[in-house]
């Protein structure tokens, strides 16, 4: 057998095929243009990513089943009898409606949304995205009024426009704010709080559908990106915990069969649901700024080649009083603050660029410490933390993650683990009962320097400051 993954980044859409001998091959990358039309907003062309993603199935040549995976939180309306997009996507990380969950958390709804959803109120999820297209744009209005508007993640508009099937999965519906985690389907109390009509949305669906089929290959998975890492990781017992550093820092913890609480900030989320068989749980903990830090701090001339940045350096620029906190998009998990402020603090007049960047590297990682320190107060954490993505190939960070985690880190064995994470459950979802065994990893970093106390507190103190600046 030989599958085709489509990993739909917030980025670029990338294409692999994988065949039952293990083979992973790259078909091609696709970068798509970002847009910031105001400040704290975000916004992507749905059309033209739906072009890139047709462009890489045509290129990849004979295949057997296909499965895609999404961005998770961003949102698309589209016009049911045309197909075509009214007006750009949402992406996860525009914070327009920040004004609007703040005045549900005044409302205490936050205390529905965390007992349904599993969710804190805030602009990263879907709901009040799409209830914001409903509101503002006229387009989106009028087609709903006509009985020819569909709403949904990025997913349910690419797998309508490739297969005519109008479904979304039940790990990128858990990403909406809309779905009761006790049910799997989408919930009236949410959807009224959030004024979303249920008839807009699309059919959620198990991880391995049937999601329809695109000229004659059927798709056979669909999930949300860091879900589909987490599978590509080979996480298959509660407690193996994953982080990918891409854009944002993602982590997620196996919690198993039962539905977990959103304890100490964190959100609770579907793994994957295979077939009719139970749902498989997780805690997941979000970064905004990993990746997308780097390359601020690079467009700044904080450094210009990537290789500059795995140099290690003899002591931590935290232990010189130096800390980073990488708020530039506001804190996610576990703060939830959109306020929050990207900023240095302890700079003098000896701290040179190469300081500067160094704690840039360190403020993610000390973030990424934040999140699996609060799973690890929820479920019992087993085994060492599995990395992935851009940054896990600089050894002096991957070292220093060790230290702020106390714990073992593990490289994965494989570059592309999203999409890799995909294409195995692809080959899931089309009757493959054996998969190829996963390539060993990369690459370990056992603690060798455990970060102190007084680190921690001075990092602590930082995140308050952040919180702090308005």
């Amino acid at each position: 057998m030989k599958v085709l993954a489509i990993d739909q980044s917030t980025s670029a859409t990338k294409a692999f095929t994988y065949d039952s001998d293990g083979r992973f091959e790259p078909v091609g990358t696709l970068d798509h243009a970002q847009h910031y039309p105001a400040p704290g907003r975000v916004e992507h062309d749905a059309e033209e990513i739906l072009v890139n993603i047709l462009t890489l199935i045509d290129s990849a040549g004979p295949v057997d089943a296909i499965g895609i995976d999404n961005q998770g939180e961003t949102v698309v309306a589209w016009d049911a009898a045309t197909g075509r997009a009214l007006g750009p996507a949402i992406v996860w990380q525009d914070d327009r409606t920040r004004d609007v969950t703040e005045a549900l958390k005044g409302q205490g709804a936050e205390a529905l949304t965390q007992e349904r959803a599993g969710l804190p109120l805030d602009p990263y999820f879907s709901a009040t995205k799409l209830a914001w297209m409903l509101e503002h744009r006229p387009e989106v209005a009028a087609a709903a009024r006509e009985g020819r508007l569909r709403l949904g993640t990025s997913d349910a508009f690419f797998l309508d426009r490739l297969t005519g099937d109008f479904a979304t999965d039940v790990t990128t519906a858990s990403r909406t704010s809309l779905m009761a985690m006790s049910t799997l389907d989408w919930d009236d109390d949410l959807l009224r709080l959030f004024a979303v009509p249920r008839g807009l949305l699309p059919e959620v669906r198990a991880t391995t559908g049937p999601f329809g089929s695109h000229k004659g290959v059927p798709v056979t998975a669909s999930l949300v990106d860091q879900q589909a890492a987490l599978f590509g990781h080979g996480a298959d017992r509660p407690g193996a915990t994953k982080i990918t550093f891409g854009t944002g820092a993602f982590a997620l913890a196996i919690t198993g069969a039962g539905r977990p609480e959103g304890a100490g900030g964190l959100s609770a989320t579907v793994a994957w649901a295979m077939g009719e068989g139970p749902a498989t749980f997780a805690l997941e903990g979000g970064v905004y700024n990993a990746g997308s830090a780097v390359k601020w701090a690079r467009s700044i001339g904080l450094f210009s080649d990537f290789s500059e940045l795995n140099e290690t350096r003899e002591a931590t620029a935290l232990s010189r009083g130096l800390c980073f906190i990488p708020a530039l998009s506001g804190l996610a998990a576990p703060h939830w603050d959109r306020g929050a402020a990207g900023l240095w603090i302890g700079m003098g007049l000896d701290t040179t660029r190469a300081d500067l960047m160094q704690a840039v590297l360190e403020g993610v990682a000390l973030r990424a410490a934040e999140v699996v320190g609060a799973m690890g107060q929820a479920v019992a954490l087993t085994g060492p933390v599995s990395i992935d993505g851009g940054m896990s190939a600089n050894p002096a960070f991957g070292q220093f993650l060790a230290n702020a985690l106390g714990r073992e880190v593990v490289v994965a064995g494989a570059a592309e683990l999203t999409a890799l994470g995909t294409a195995r459950m692809a080959m899931t979802g089309a009757g493959v009962r054996d998969l190829p065994p996963l390539p060993p990893p990369a690459q370990s970093f056992a603690p060798d320097q455990p970060l102190s106390a007084a680190d921690h507190v001075r990092f602590a103190d930082a995140v308050a400051r952040a919180r702090g600046w308005r």
